[in-house]
């Protein structure tokens, strides 16, 4: 004899549905540890035109000038639809630097970025979003986070807001610190030089990176991060490519400008009060157009995961599923 009807068996069929899709949907909704906020901060170090070390100037760690080095700090959040993957969206500010007379004299390559003696700093603001993944992970018996540690790459897309300046210094001494993009060093803007264009302020970025999370408790980490940026301009410090005829800075500029421009363009062996011993030959290099700037951090962060594994509802939904890892 029959136990079941038709529409009893069709009622305890969407049931048993309605029943998965819970379980299923918990694993993805954020009453399971699954969106986390944090903090981080860290040194920042410029790679570009100005600053280095011995040898033709890289975009590497080699040509990291510590002195100038400057912190960066920031806040982020986390969305993972599974522990192997995380989407980030992260927003940093900071200072980059960079200085010629911080180069040591070794008699080689790196002599005429010493000699040009520039100078430059530019506040930093960027914004980004970023894939997070953990392969340890898959290696893992879920028991919780407490305890584990967990490394990670990441790699994104993003975009930062830049605005070099330089130091210059009035006949009486006196320095200020003038934005370099409405100065032309290089002649963007000019007649003469049709094929350069003024530059934006905004670039967009390919960040990249590695690091490792510690999970002190099963809602609270403490990692530390490695990540490179990789630019798609050259005027992040406001040199690229050769120097212009100098006269065209009287042409183009007014008066005040024209004095700053004529100080910041070229400095060698400049004194404060006096002016550089030579004038570059319109032409020669100033910076190398074949490589952009990029800048990279190691950072310190924190993070705090909402609603974490032991909360109610993650209780409740281990309760729900097959002991397994999901």
């Amino acid at each position: 004899m029959r136990t079941f009807v038709p529409g009893v068996r069709t009622l305890v069929l969407i049931s048993a549905l309605a029943l998965t899709f819970q379980s299923k949907s918990q694993s993805i909704t954020t009453g399971n540890g699954k969106v986390e906020l944090g903090i981080g901060i860290g040194p920042l170090f410029f790679l570009g035109d100005l600053g280095g070390n011995a040898g033709v100037g890289k975009r590497f760690i080699k040509d990291i000038n510590f002195p100038v080095t400057n912190f960066v700090k920031g806040v982020y959040v986390n969305i993972y639809p599974a522990e192997w993957l995380g989407f980030r969206l992260a927003i940093n500010q900071g200072t980059l630097e960079g200085y010629d007379s911080l180069i040591k004299d070794n008699g080689g390559a790196e002599n005429y970025r010493r000699d040009r003696n520039l100078n430059f700093r530019s506040p930093l603001l960027e914004a980004y979003a970023a894939l997070e993944f953990y392969p340890t992970v898959f290696f893992e018996r879920y028991d919780g986070l407490q305890g584990k540690l967990r490394p990670y790459g990441v790699v994104g897309i993003g975009a930062f807001k830049f605005n070099p300046q330089g130091k210059f210094y009035h006949p009486d001494g006196r320095a200020e610190w003038v934005d370099l993009k409405p100065l032309s060093t290089e002649g963007q803007g000019m007649a003469e030089y049709p094929d350069r264009k003024p530059y934006s302020l905004i670039s967009l970025e390919i960040p990249l990176g590695a690091g490792f999370k510690y999970y002190f408790q099963e809602n609270f980490y403490v990692g530390l991060e490695v990540m490179h940026r990789k630019s798609f301009t050259d005027y992040v410090d406001d040199v690229s490519t050769t120097y212009i005829d100098n006269n065209l800075f009287s042409q183009y500029l007014t008066p005040s400008q024209a004095a700053m421009a004529n100080q910041l363009y070229f400095r060698e062996n400049f004194k404060p009060g006096g002016s550089a011993s030579r004038v570059p030959t319109t032409g020669e290099q100033r910076g190398n157009p074949k490589q952009n700037d990029s800048y990279f951090s190691t950072i310190i962060r924190c993070g705090w995961r909402l609603n974490d594994w032991n909360s109610p509802n993650g209780r409740a939904a281990r309760q729900m599923r097959c002991p397994a890892y999901y």
